[in-house]
């Protein structure tokens, strides 16, 4: 009787530790999502406010492959007289990510989309496509973003681009320090068209996971070298203002 329970709890062990192994063994799903939301007191773009300097609600979604490869979608609310009658913003991309000698990389195709642009009295619709490659090295990383057609539109702007500089340092518990600076250079045509060819953006800002629990507060002092230029006729949107946020990722 002994005997036949110690086969038994052997064969038992043996089926645990068997499930056990198969479970550490589990593959890798081929497909993930997530999905992302956050409210914010302004939405800065490239330094300059998008919602003049309004809160906005900002969410999206990524499909990723095992592979690398993934498509998303990311949206948020704008300015309608900014953007000639839209008052949404929605970004569609795709690309490749992957590692190469110690450095994450990241290679895609971005698609800025307005809807109802060009409502207003004699004004046309606002697009912008760029391509996008950039890398990670422990806490640092760069990006470059280049047009390939007018920028958002602006006649004779094609190849206009965006260089973004980021380095988040980890202050423990939970927080980390999150600085940035960019700068946008556009291109000829714009000149007459836009109220900064040339910019430079920068942040400076803390963000904490909130008792662990995914919920992300922010707090960030965002400007940029254009405090005198006047995106519109009511606030200068290229001035330093202070943006909090509360993000989740799920």
């Amino acid at each position: 009787m002994k005997s036949n329970i110690t086969l038994i709890a052997l064969a038992v062990a043996t089926l645990s530790s068997g499930a056990v192994f198969a479970q550490a063994k589990a593959p890798t799903p081929e497909f993930t999502v997530t999905g992302n939301a956050g409210l914010f007191t302004d939405y800065r773009f490239r330094g300059i406010s998008q919602t003049n300097k309004k809160p906005a609600f900002q969410g999206g979604f990524d499909v990723a492959h095992a592979s690398g490869l993934y498509l998303g979608n990311w949206n948020s609310n704008i300015d309608a007289n900014f953007f000639a009658g839209s008052n949404l913003e929605m970004d569609i991309y795709g690309g490749y990510k992957g590692t190469a000698g110690g450095i994450a990389y990241d290679v895609g195709v971005l698609h800025y989309y307005y809807p109802g642009s060009g409502s207003l009295p004699g004004t046309g619709k606002i697009k912008n496509t760029e391509v996008y490659f950039g890398g990670t090295v422990g806490s640092f990383s760069a990006k470059y973003y280049h047009a390939v057609s007018d920028f958002f539109s602006l006649p004779d702007t094609k190849n206009s681009y965006y260089i973004d500089l980021a380095y988040t340092y980890d202050l423990g518990g939970g927080t980390a320090l999150n600085t940035h600076v960019g700068y946008q250079k556009v291109k000829r045509g714009a000149a007459a068209a836009y109220a900064a060819p040339s910019l430079v953006d920068y942040k400076l800002g803390l963000t904490h996971d909130i008792a662990g629990s995914g919920y992300v507060a922010g707090l960030a002092y965002v400007t940029t070298n254009k405090k005198d230029a006047a995106f519109s006729a009511t606030k200068k949107l290229a001035n330093g203002s202070v943006v909090a946020s509360l993000s989740k990722t799920f």
